[in-house]
């Protein structure tokens, strides 16, 4: 996969969450969540945000249960512009990558599809630092 996540500053451990065995996802790939401590691959910027993967998940291993961090300091790539502070959610159609979610607060986007804070200005396809916090503090 393309665009995946970096880990910069570990803040916090991660969290295990349910996995389907059968699905090979990266590490550092953005997950949704789509049952209470389960993920699966984010597929866009309506997705509820679980997290970011900490290990490589390989298909049909057996594993169902994997670490997923909720909180830290993350390198990711951008589609289209952010400036620092901004809001960041996943992009529709681009696996992986952040886009500044200030156009969309106070119409479609809630706080649960916040990935996190962008601590860097950027434009489309930079690589920026950003703070993982998908419960999207104070974001309605």
């Amino acid at each position: 996969m393309v665009n995946e996540a970096t880990l910069i500053i570990e803040k916090e451990l991660p969290t295990d969450f349910t996995v389907a065995n059968a699905t090979a996802i990266s590490k550092g790939a953005v997950l949704a969540m789509t049952d209470p401590l389960t993920a699966i691959l984010s597929s866009g910027r309506r997705d509820t945000v679980a997290g970011i993967l900490a290990e490589e998940k390989v298909a049909s291993d057996g594993r169902t249960k994997m670490p997923v961090y909720r909180g830290g300091i993350f390198k990711g790539t951008l589609s289209g512009s952010a400036t620092v502070g901004d809001p960041l959610s996943t992009e529709s159609g681009s696996l992986n990558q952040l886009r500044s979610a200030v156009a969309d607060i106070g119409s479609n986007l809630s706080g649960s599809r916040i990935i996190g804070i962008a601590m860097e200005t950027g434009a489309d396809g930079d690589t920026i630092l950003f703070e993982l916090r998908p419960t999207g503090w104070g974001v309605t």
